[in-house]
């Protein structure tokens, strides 16, 4: 049986193949290439991929054209680590834009955008549209995270649905397939949530503008609010897939990043996270990407909320 990993990768690749996107295609097999073993029949089908792509770049490119790659990559390479990130971004925006298809079609359900353009309507009156524009997208992109994610692992569900001073919710009509799976669902909605903060933050940066800071200081918060380890909240689907000893790593990142912030949401986060610490609903194996997206999300949506 295939990996998480595997299968996120393999999807990726062949949305972007379907999309055109051969470039981000092959990236996406080559990655997967090297999570399977050399001696599999995967490993063979996947390998030819890789082949059958660099085939059309050779039909469609002249060697000049990859001399020209090969130096640019060189003239990155030089810059060290900021180079290799540089150079590498050309793949994250590609993967961004394909992603950004995905995003809006929560928007072609009469349902979700009769329910988003109520909330709007509610949180317009009381803090501008400027504002409630700003965070209804948040939210509908927190959300849209977890549909992305419930699409990867073929998941009925609906699409999100908007309720004043609640929130916004999907719901599944069949249960992932195990714990890691539903971690997996459940952390997707804050680190799509996370980017659209940080996105709100980068324009408040270049224009100056304080709305674009609250708005950022407001995601942060809420996503934040969601890892809370508890219930049907994201961090409590998160830390299913999570080993007693993963827990308490995951415990003490929160009391760090507390002490450094003192954040009181971060408090809250720690208690919940005190409480599934000696609860006994915890897996046999452990699962290390969801350890390592939870304290990512953790650190990086509280300094971002000192930041904004």
């Amino acid at each position: 049986m295939n990996s998480p990993e595997f299968d996120q990768l393999a999807y990726e690749a062949k949305l972007a193949g379907q999309a055109g996107n051969w470039t981000l295609a092959r990236t996406a097999w080559v990655r997967a290439l090297a999570l399977l073993p050399p001696d599999s029949a995967e490993y063979g089908t996947v390998k030819a991929r890789i082949e059958n792509i660099d085939a059309q770049f050779a039909a469609a490119a002249g060697p000049a054209s990859g001399q020209e790659a090969s130096v640019w990559a060189k003239r990155f390479a030089k810059l060290g680590p900021v180079g290799v990130i540089l150079w590498k971004f050309k793949t994250i925006a590609l993967l961004a834009m394909t992603k950004a298809k995905l995003l809006v079609l929560g928007l072609t359900k009469l349902n979700t955008l009769l329910s988003m353009l109520a909330f709007l309507g509610v949180y317009w009156a009381l803090y501008g549209w400027k504002f409630a524009l700003g965070f209804v997208l948040s939210i509908y992109i927190h959300e849209m995270g977890h549909v992305i994610a419930l699409r990867r692992y073929n998941i009925a569900a609906t699409a999100p649905m908007f309720i004043p001073f609640v929130g916004a919710f999907v719901r599944l009509k069949q249960y992932p397939a195990n714990p890691v799976e539903d971690a997996r669902v459940g952390l997707a909605g804050p680190i799509y949530g996370l980017g659209a903060a940080v996105v709100a933050w980068v324009v408040g940066l270049l224009t100056g503008a304080p709305i674009w800071m609250a708005i950022a200081k407001t995601g942060a918060w809420i996503n934040l609010f969601n890892l809370i380890p508890i219930w049907q909240l994201d961090g409590g689907r998160g830390f299913r897939a999570l080993t007693r000893y993963h827990r308490g790593i995951a415990l003490a990142s929160v009391l760090v990043m507390w002490a450094l912030t003192e954040d009181t949401m971060l408090l809250l986060i720690g208690l919940g996270a005190l409480y599934r610490l000696f609860s006994k609903d915890y897996p046999a194996e452990p699962d290390n990407l969801t350890l390592v997206q939870y304290i990512g999300l953790i650190v990086l949506l509280s300094l971002l909320f000192v930041l904004a």
